[in-house]
Parts: structure tokens; sequence; C-alpha cells
């Protein structure tokens, strides 16, 4: 039986944040920093600056002409969404090498994409929290799962063959069998990596939102995105899915069967050309 901190611990020595991203998190903590500081950090590292670029010109944010320098993006886009696209870009990065034989990384990564815009666009959609930060904490949302495939094999692929035998859900096997579940192992390394703390507190209660104190409006996306990807091969998956969110959820951002469609259509239209920006070698996960 492991604790999340003793799983994050074992992956934190094979997947790590570089100084670049906590030089940015500490500009953005410091009410005192500029843009041209913040503008600065992520174009002291090539690689960084040409991801960024890469992606404030996709479709995702959908800027209108060329954006050629990081002060631009920044300008455009404010320091707190430019931080979070960083974020996102590195946590792929970290992971990259990471590939547990047990898990089938493709349809982890397309998974945690989808994840991330049916979060974003439900953020749009009804009006409530941060879309871009909805993108980053939905395509973290499982990344528990990664360490603990990665760290604790044969518990959690005994977790998972578990829950499909006894039809009960996954985290409650994983909490017999691992000791934890992906959801609080995921909040463990936000919390490792120094995330904001609004991340670790959204992960951390994305099973159950009303934990998530003043998140809770971000768990509730997050729950309602984990939902939108486990009935994507369901007949009837948004009526699927709606049964499937917490009561409070449900009530809470007021849904119907109709929004979920509607959410669920904006981030599949989305999903390939997303998945090829943030893999681009691979031509997707």
């Amino acid at each position: 039986m492991s604790t999340p901190q003793e799983l994050v611990a074992c992956v934190e020595k094979l997947a790590s944040l570089p100084a670049v991203y906590h030089r940015i998190r500490d500009l953005l903590d410091d009410p005192d920093s500029s843009v041209l500081e913040l503008s600065e950090a992520v174009s002291s590292d090539v690689a960084i600056t040409a991801r960024v670029l890469r992606v404030v010109n996709s479709v995702l944010y959908g800027f209108p002409g060329k954006v050629e320098t990081v002060s631009r993006a920044v300008n455009l886009m404010g320091m707190q969404q430019v931080h979070d696209l960083v974020l996102s870009t590195l946590v792929v990065a970290a992971f990259n090498g990471i590939r547990p034989a047990r898990m089938h990384m493709g349809r982890f990564w397309s998974d945690s994409v989808f994840r991330g815009l049916a979060a974003r666009a439900a953020a749009r959609r009804l009006g409530t929290g941060d879309p871009e930060r909805m993108f980053v904490e939905g395509l973290l949302a499982d990344i528990g799962h990664l360490v603990m495939f990665q760290v604790a094999p044969e518990p959690s692929a005994a977790a998972l063959e578990s829950a499909a035998r006894d039809q009960v859900p996954i985290h409650e096997a994983e909490a017999t069998i691992v000791g934890c579940n992906f959801a609080e192992v995921g909040a463990a390394l936000a919390s490792a990596w120094r995330l904001p703390g609004g991340f670790a507190k959204a992960i951390g209660a994305q099973l159950m939102p009303a934990l998530a104190g003043p998140h809770v409006t971000e768990a509730a996306l997050l729950h309602l995105a984990n939902q939108i990807v486990a009935t994507r091969e369901l007949e009837n998956p948004d009526e699927a899915a709606l049964a499937m969110l917490d009561p409070m959820s449900a009530a809470m951002l007021e849904l119907d069967a109709e929004q979920i469609a509607d959410i669920r259509a904006r981030a599949e239209q989305e999903l390939g050309t997303v998945i090829a920006l943030f893999f681009p070698a691979q031509g997707g996960a």
C-alpha cells in the first residue's frame, strides 16, 4: 500500500519541470513583476519559445495575424494564460520519455487532450471558470494514472482489473489495492511541482467536487469533462454523461444533455488539430 506522496517521490526522479518554469511561476506570484520580465524568462529557452509560439498561432487560440514574439503573446493573452500555456507544453515534454508497459500512451494522451478541450469548451459554453486554465487542468487531470502505472504497475493493473470485474468505480478499487486513487496522486504531483494552488485542489476533488472549497467550479468542470471522456463510445453518450454526474455538479452547472452534446462536439472538432500541435514529431500521441 502506498501514499500519493510516496508514488510522486518516485516519479519525480524521472519527470520534473525545468528551472525556467519555476522562474515563470515566481514571476506570476510577484505582484511587482512585469510583462517584459515574463517575456524574457520564456524567451530564455529556445525550445519553450518555439512551442509557445506554435500553440499561440494555432486554432486553439485563433488570434488574427501571426504572433511572432513571446512579448506579443504575453500582451495578447496576459501573464497567467502564458504561464498556463508554458505549463501545458512542459508537462507533455516532462512525461514524453515515460511509457509504462501496461498503458497505451497514444490513448492516454488522446483522452487527456480531449478532457482538456471538453473542460475548456464547458467553461466557455456555461460561462463559468477560466477556459484556458481549464484546458491545462483537464490535460493534467488523469496524470495520476501515469504516475501509478509507472511506479506501481502491478497493483495499479490489479485495481483496473478489479474495477472491471466487480463493476466498481476505478478510484474505489485503487484505494483498496494501491492505497490511494489517481486523483489523489495527481493532486500530490501538482503540489510537488509547485503548481498554482487551484490545480491540486481541482484535480484532487474531481471525483467529488464539493471537496474543492473555493475551487469547486473548476473541480465540477473537470468532473463533467471526465464523464464526457468516459462515455465517448456509448450509444447515447450525452444522456449517459448527464446520468453519471455528481448531483451537486449537475445542479451547480445547470446542465442538460443538449449542452453536453454541444460541449462534446466542440471538443471533438478541435481534437485532431490539438493532438498534432502537442505531439508534432509523432503526428499525434
